[in-house]
């Protein structure tokens, strides 16, 4: 890659990990549907002017019903799910748990598309899974006090993203990615519209809230998006991908120099294994040969 390429992964990364951070400062005052709102909303209001520039608006009527379901399954439910998690657990945790989206891709992928999994996929899998138990060991308690709840969203919200990701193959195919984008964030829009109008703060968030907000739905998600394709469009997807490599360790920085959040042994050793089950799951991390033969068949 470019240099230029290189500046721009860590750039999104920094982006992206920087969402927890936001929705950590915001969700206490607006709640989860408000917050989510207004991210998903004011993103599609800097994205459609894009995406009209580039002539590709046609997607979003045409394609109605399937970006509605991307919609829910990529960005309302998955992002409400994560505001609601930051109300228990550190941006640093959530962004770590984030990473093993694609984890849960190469899963439904296998049992809904019967896609083959080679046999250093399925170890990659296991190797997350068991990064997974590592960050939440002592964590995953469902006693008033604990985290369980919020740790199975963070969870939940991740196996959302392993659908939308193959829905998107399966039914988006040949549509322009950034009118999926765009879409997503339109039709997620519209499904919350009602909870945020119904659940809107009695009080007034305040100016670091609002200020959180701005940041999460331009920076974060619309600015982020026009990076992120634009990296897929110079270096390709399988490139693009190493993203999720870079998040948690934004992720827990922010939290850690902005929020004086603590960085943990569990969370540092969990990020690993999952950062290295994905890496396996995903074919960044090439396996030993005789591993990687062996194919296995949903």
């Amino acid at each position: 890659m470019r240099p230029r390429d290189v500046l721009e992964l860590v750039i999104l990364a920094a982006l992206w990990g920087g969402s927890f951070l936001f929705m950590r400062v915001a969700a206490p005052q607006f709640g989860p549907a408000a917050l989510i709102e207004l991210r998903v909303g004011l993103a599609a209001l800097l994205l459609l002017p894009v995406l009209a520039w580039r002539g590709h608006l046609a997607p979003l009527w045409r394609k109605a019903g399937p970006l509605l379901f991307i919609g829910v399954t990529n960005s309302a439910l998955p992002f409400v799910l994560y505001a609601w998690a930051a109300l228990s657990v550190t941006a640093g945790f959530a962004s770590i748990v984030n990473a093993t989206s694609p984890l849960f891709a190469a899963l439904v992928a296998w049992v809904w598309l019967k896609d083959r999994l080679s046999a250093a996929a399925m170890a990659g899998l296991l190797l997350g899974l068991l990064g997974v138990v590592i960050l939440v060991w002592g964590k995953a308690s469902f006693r008033v006090g604990g985290a369980g709840w919020a740790v199975a969203a963070c969870l939940a919200a991740t196996l959302n993203y392993g659908i939308a990701a193959n829905f998107t193959k399966r039914f988006l195919s040949g549509v322009d990615p950034m009118a999926i984008a765009t879409g997503s964030q339109f039709y997620a829009a519209l499904v919350l519209a009602p909870f945020a109008v119904w659940l809107w703060p009695e009080a007034m968030p305040g100016r670091e809230a609002w200020t959180s907000v701005l940041l999460l739905a331009f920076a974060c998600t619309g600015v982020a998006y026009v990076m992120y394709f634009r990296l897929i469009a110079h270096v390709g997807p399988a490139r693009a991908i190493a993203v999720t490599f870079l998040i948690p360790v934004f992720g827990m920085l922010w939290g850690a120099i902005l929020l004086d959040e603590v960085v943990t042994i569990n969370m540092l050793a969990g990020c690993g294994v999952i950062l290295a089950g994905t890496g396996l799951a995903t074919g960044v991390i090439q396996a030993p040969r005789r591993l990687a033969v062996v194919q296995g068949r949903g």
